[in-house]
């Protein structure tokens, strides 16, 4: 089983879509996914079609329950998508931070529930709030790969510097930093700005940057509309095709021994 954690400490840079169409395209191929919504928003549950207002068997039943509180099991649904099963938010998991933040061990829950939740999964994909707490903590824990969506924007880059800080604070504190990969988003060719922001990107963070990048398309508004992903609705699109290709890199890491990485 696979844990990739989809992060960035900015909001709209394309962390569900990156999910969604991640998690699609391993669909697609046959594999066994599940998608887990850390984000109190809860985007990743709406797109999949679930209320976040009626899922109290969901992440926050996981913390709720490793509290020793009396609560529903956590309970994986099947999601809206060709072949994702979704783990939901709800909104209650703003107040966890408030309720749960200092109690002992919970910076780890998350990985311990998906020793059993994920059983049968051949990989889990974490959508994460864009803000350091508690939620993700736990994804930095739980995960093994990291994927950071940067739109190609001037403020998206210093989003990215608070997220690798924040993720070399928790290998201080751990002793142990998930791998992390960056991708840019939202690319629009046709502007200064963003070929300027993609360029200081392949620069500055040389060697943890996909070479690639997911163009803007606006087939991905037309996907999340119908509840699917444009990997599976829509593969022969132009933001399918990305995405595809991004899940292919990222099978090919998990394929290739760290030794190899590292030379």
């Amino acid at each position: 089983m696979n844990v990739w954690a989809v992060a960035n400490q900015k909001g709209g840079v394309g962390k569900t879509t990156t999910v969604v169409s991640l998690a699609g395209e391993l669909a697609r191929q046959g594999e066994r996914v599940l998608v887990v919504d850390l984000d109190p928003h809860a985007s990743l549950t709406s797109y999949l079609g679930l209320d976040p207002e009626t899922t109290d068997d969901g992440v926050y039943a996981l913390f709720r329950q490793a509290a020793g509180e009396s609560t529903p099991s956590p309970h994986v649904r099947p999601g809206q998508a060709e072949g994702l099963d979704l783990l939901p938010a709800s909104p209650a998991l703003a107040v966890l931070d408030r309720t749960l933040g200092t109690r002992k061990g919970m910076g780890v829950v998350l990985q311990k529930g998906l020793a059993s939740l994920g059983q049968g999964y051949d990989h889990v994909l974490l959508d994460c709030p864009p803000m350091l707490g508690i939620l993700m903590v736990n994804a930095l824990a739980a995960c093994d790969r990291l994927v950071i969506p940067v739109q190609t924007e001037f403020l998206a880059l210093h989003g990215l510097r608070r997220m690798l800080r924040t993720l070399e604070m928790i290998g201080r504190s751990r002793d142990r930093a998930p791998e992390y990969i960056i991708v840019p988003t939202q690319f629009d060719r046709r502007t200064r700005a963003a070929t300027q922001s993609l360029y200081t990107l392949r620069d500055e963070f040389h060697p943890h940057i996909w070479t690639q990048y997911i163009p803007v398309d606006t087939r991905f508004r037309e996907a999340s509309r119908q509840g699917r992903a444009l990997t599976c609705s829509d593969p022969a699109s132009r933001g399918a095709q990305a995405y595809a290709s991004l899940a292919r890199h990222l099978l090919s890491l998990e394929n290739t021994p760290q030794e190899e990485l590292a030379s």
